[in-house]
């Protein structure tokens, strides 16, 4: 059985929310955003792996603390998947000794404190028998989402995405799927600024729900901080045939 565990899933910050990371069992991370630093140091030095869905600071925020603090009280590296656009990015711009240092070069080339793994669109890695694989996402960066089988059932997170049939193509095709994840990051006022920066509102993602043929629970991610309820009362009143629920910070899933 895998447990997930929400650390963070908001649109931004402030009061109590936290930005987009989940923790898988003891020693993954699906995104690193601030959600990250509810962990205590011990459970923060347990994480082997960090599977990105894209560069946004926001899903990233916390790698470059999470290596720095723990990487002398661990005996290997920390390992980061992410797509070959999405590393690219994050070797330029953050592990680049003027934003943050390379730590993929501390303390030294051949043991590092941090590694790079690329995985690839449709790619399966199988992590003790807990199968993570890579879905299509469209976003205004190189993007995907996650599939997270334990055997039993499935749990899907689309990362940051807008309208993507790509991604219901593959979703429909699973037959264990039991959790959704999926963004709303605005409201319907602000259709037109989903539309140009990638994201969906209420009534897009009515629109791909329309799509999506199984059954699953159905949880609403990446909502923006003072438009959460607003948000939430418009996805009641778009979407018909679901039930999508506001996911919480420190929700746990077993599957």
């Amino acid at each position: 059985m895998i447990n997930l565990r929400i650390l963070g899933c908001s649109g931004g910050i402030g009061g109590n929310a936290r930005t987009t990371s989940m923790l898988l069992d003891n020693d993954v991370l699906i995104d690193a955003g601030t959600g990250v630093g509810e962990l205590s140091l011990a459970e923060l030095s347990m994480i082997d792996h960090v599977f990105v869905t894209h560069s946004h600071l926001d899903h990233i925020a916390c790698i470059p603390f999470l290596v720095d603090s723990v990487g002398l009280m661990r005996d290997k590296p920390l390992t980061v998947h992410a797509t070959e656009a999405t590393l690219e990015i994050i070797r330029q711009h953050i592990f680049n000794w003027k934003i943050w240092p390379d730590f993929a070069q501390i303390p030294s080339a051949s043991e590092p404190f941090m590694r790079y793994h690329a995985i690839q669109l449709g790619q399966t890695v199988d992590m003790d028998g807990r199968k993570i694989t890579v879905l299509p996402a469209e976003h205004v960066v190189p993007a995907v989402g996650f599939q997270v089988d334990s055997g039993a059932s499935s749990l899907v997170f689309s990362g940051d995405t807008t309208t993507n049939d790509a991604l219901w193509e593959v979703v429909n095709r699973i037959p264990n799927l039991r959790y959704l994840i999926i963004e709303t990051a605005f409201c319907n006022a602000e259709k037109e600024l989903a539309v140009r920066s990638k994201h969906l509102c209420p009534s897009m993602l009515a629109e791909e729900l329309l799509k999506l043929k199984l059954n699953p629970e159905i949880y609403i991610t990446h909502l923006k901080p003072g438009e959460v309820e607003v948000t939430m009362q418009e996805i009641g009143e778009c979407v018909h045939g679901f039930t999508p629920m506001m996911l919480q910070n420190g929700q746990v899933f077993e599957f």
